[in-house]
């Protein structure tokens, strides 16, 4: 069996195999999908329970999570047998029933060659025990297994491209404010400045506002506003979730449940971002960041 292919894999993927055996034509199938944790089902038919738990342990070896489905079955070949064995004592049985029948009906019609042979345990059908199923059917689930870990890695490597690109709008998007905050909030302040004398001066019948007796209080209020309307905090936050979302993919491996977690962390940023906004443009920002965000937990959500 080969060993985990590195990178990001996704839940989701295919992986199937098929060998003609004396035994007869033997066939595995494995099917993926998301789930929070590692869930196999079986369907297999009695014969090949035996297969179970060597397929669950050998699926966690290489898969950490999603559900999957694993399918087993056999067509076996009759004309492969050497010979047929009849069973003498349930021949001799079957006569004696028949006997008794034709005694008591009379027409009743007497049995066939064919009706005899299809009596069951009449013919003496040897099947295989445990270590034959497990022995023929040990090079398919390495097979199958290892073709759905390489799907799984191929729809990851795609998943995790389609991430990095929204993670680099994201990073483009807090560079482009981050020299800007602080000219935002100087605009800020200067237009609750004027708002605030015109509300004082409103207050005093149009009169103009005595400077030594309200600059400095409109100063202290816009001081304290602009504390609260400052977003250089939320960006470097932002700034240090995206660069952490870049390296947890390229260290690849189980990923999914981590970058789950960052995408709440960068949605809380930029949720404070919207709610302190001191202008349109970071407004806007703040949403073009929730929605790529968004697009984001859609394709980490598929992720192992």
């Amino acid at each position: 069996m080969n060993s985990r292919v590195a990178g990001v894999h996704s839940m989701t993927g295919y992986g199937s195999a098929t060998r003609d055996h004396e035994l007869g034509r033997l066939s595995l199938e494995l099917r993926s999908v998301n789930s929070r944790f590692l869930d196999v089902a079986f369907r297999l038919p009695d014969e090949l329970r035996v297969l179970e738990p060597v397929l669950r342990e050998a699926l966690a070896m290489r898969v950490a999570r999603g559900k999957v489905d694993c399918r087993a079955a056999v067509q076996h070949r009759g004309a492969a047998r050497a010979q047929v064995i009849v069973r003498a004592d349930a021949l001799q049985a079957l006569a004696q029933a028949q006997a008794r029948v034709l005694d008591a009906f009379p027409a009743a019609a007497p049995l066939s060659v064919a009706d005899c042979l299809r009596f069951p345990g009449v013919i003496d059908e040897p099947q295989p025990d445990a270590s034959q199923w497990l022995a023929a059917y040990r090079p398919l689930v390495d097979e199958a297994i290892d073709e759905l870990s390489a799907s799984r890695a191929r729809e990851g490597a795609r998943l995790a491209d389609a991430i990095r690109e929204r993670a680099g709008r994201m990073a483009a998007i807090v560079a482009t404010l981050r020299p800007r905050a602080p000219q935002l909030v100087a605009e800020f302040g200067e237009r609750l400045t004027e708002r605030l004398r015109e509300a004082a001066s409103s207050a005093l019948g149009g009169s103009p506002v005595p400077l030594d007796e309200t600059l400095a209080r409109i100063r202290q209020e816009v001081s304290v506003y602009g504390m609260r309307v400052d977003v250089a905090e939320e960006l470097s936050r932002l700034d240090i979730h995206v660069a952490e979302l870049s390296r947890v993919l390229e260290a690849g491996g189980a990923v999914g449940k981590r970058l789950d977690f960052l995408m709440q962390e960068l949605n809380r940023e930029a949720n404070t971002l919207g709610a302190k906004a001191p202008g349109m443009e970071v407004t806007q920002a703040s949403v073009e960041l929730k929605l790529l965000i968004e697009q984001v937990r859609e394709q980490v959500q598929n992720l192992e």
